[in-house]
């Protein structure tokens, strides 16, 4: 992977810092209002208990990507993480849940920054791969990842690849 862009530090979240906190609910906030987060704000519910039940979650990591001098720090990229498990390797793996860089910072390798700090904390902690889940209409989402290195989850070819579905609770 490319260094980090100039005056960017990417730094593990401390769900318990006032600061990391607060910059990982505006980043995911202004993530959520974007089309491709859905186009609706995080709730004032949400806003005020996830960084508590992250924090209570023990397979979660977080990390922010900071610009700028020590001090005067903007953050401007957030990816959220949760360890899982390969039965097909008897290994955990870990899950990209959210990855978000504010509009005016894109295109620069914040995204790839963010996703490399993902990736080492995967290989250290014993990780077979990694996994994400993107809209089929963010292309620019895609071209990112796959220059990273993901690819579309396929076991057998002729049968397709790997789709990701919900249902509400």
């Amino acid at each position: 992977m490319s260094p980090h862009p100039a005056g960017l530090a990417v730094r593990r979240v401390n769900y318990q810092d006032a600061g990391d906190a607060q910059a990982l609910i505006q980043l995911l906030d202004m993530y959520a209002r974007d089309p491709m987060g859905g186009g609706t704000p995080l709730s004032a519910d949400v806003q005020r208990r996830l960084c508590t039940d992250l924090n209570a979650h023990p397979l979660a990591v977080s990390f922010i990507a900071w610009q700028g001098l020590p001090g005067a720090q903007q953050a401007v990229g957030l990816i959220n993480c949760f360890k899982a498990y390969s039965t097909f390797k008897a290994q955990p793996l870990l899950n990209v849940h959210d990855l978000a860089v504010h509009p005016a910072q894109r295109g620069q390798g914040i995204g790839q920054a963010l996703l490399a700090a993902a990736e080492q904390h995967a290989r250290a902690h014993g990780c077979c791969k990694l996994t994400l889940e993107v809209l089929s209409g963010n292309a620019v989402a895609m071209h990112s990842y796959a220059r990273f290195g993901f690819a579309p989850y396929l076991l057998n070819p002729s049968e397709g690849h790997a789709l990701l579905m919900q249902k509400w609770l």
